[in-house]
């Protein structure tokens, strides 16, 4: 892909009934070998706190810690349209400061569109963003940053009046401004009645098949992370054990003095050792 995907062009995906394909990523190097695929989407998630910082939730990623990685994924895939993170009381303590974080999403790093996790108790604030001529998208269903509050996660919607409850909200999302939406860990019925009955582009973490399109992190995606992982991730490579396998066969070429070797080193110019020799003979006689 050459030229920059737009919200224009998720939109037309969706009218046409072309899947989105989104991952989370959250460094330059990694974002520009995403860049190199039929991948439409990164999404710079607040997760980077637990993937990359190693927390045991969303809540310890900052503003300032979110800018620079999302400016880096940019870097890293000037193409792909880009959705970066509000974290964690960027955007709940009011609108004025929602708008100024937002802003520097935009004017700092480059993101096309903002991630706002979203409960009813912040419909002001999603118009108030979007009014202010910047892309919202509404992350409903489980939220991440409300661990504090419910002690842990479980699939959303999977009885009737939670469900009508969800798909109600949605549709105050896009009323009140939201140009996206994606819904996590939600029963793949209800997504799809929201994705059917919604006119923005709808991405499903977790939350079945029917969704306009699909997010994973980039870690599930390569096969590298380790231990438990949730019931919707899928790897599609198993590079976790072999990237212990590549260091493991560093280390042991470094003990054993077979790295670097001549080939992996910088040499002087023809003549100019022996040139140097004589230099050090001058100063240094023995």
């Amino acid at each position: 892909m050459s030229t920059r995907i737009t919200i224009a062009d998720l939109l037309e995906a969706k009218r046409e009934r072309r899947k989105i394909a989104a991952v989370s990523c959250y460094d330059y190097t990694t974002a520009s070998l995403v860049s190199a695929t039929d991948v439409q989407m990164i999404l710079v998630g607040d997760s980077a706190a637990q993937v990359v910082l190693g927390f045991d939730s969303t809540l310890p990623a900052t503003m300032d810690f979110m800018v620079a990685i999302t400016a880096a994924v940019r870097r890293g895939a000037p193409n792909v349209f880009l959705v970066a993170d509000m974290p964690f009381l960027s955007y709940q303590v009011g609108k004025a400061e929602a708008l100024r974080n937002a802003g520097r999403f935009l004017s700092e790093a480059g993101a096309q569109m903002v991630k706002i996790e979203a409960a009813s108790a912040y419909l002001d604030v999603i118009e108030a963003v979007s009014d202010a001529g910047i892309a919202v998208m509404a992350h409903i269903g489980i939220r991440p940053q409300s661990i504090s509050k419910i002690g842990r996660f479980r699939a959303e919607a999977t009885t009737a009046e939670v469900a009508a409850e969800l798909i109600s909200l949605a549709e105050q999302m896009i009323n009140n401004g939201a140009s996206a939406l994606l819904i996590e860990g939600t029963a793949a019925e209800v997504a799809e009645i929201i994705t059917k009955r919604c006119p923005v582009p709808v991405i499903g973490c977790g939350s079945g098949p029917s969704c306009d399109g699909q997010i994973l992190i980039a870690p599930d995606v390569l096969g590298l992370t380790q231990g438990p992982s949730p019931k919707f991730a899928k790897s599609y490579d198993g590079l976790a054990q072999r990237t212990i396998d590549a260091f493991d066969a560093y280390a042991k070429e470094v003990e054993g003095g077979r790295f670097p070797d001549n080939q992996h080193s910088y040499h002087m110019k023809s003549g100019e050792f022996d040139t140097l020799a004589e230099l050090l003979k001058g100063r240094f006689p023995t």
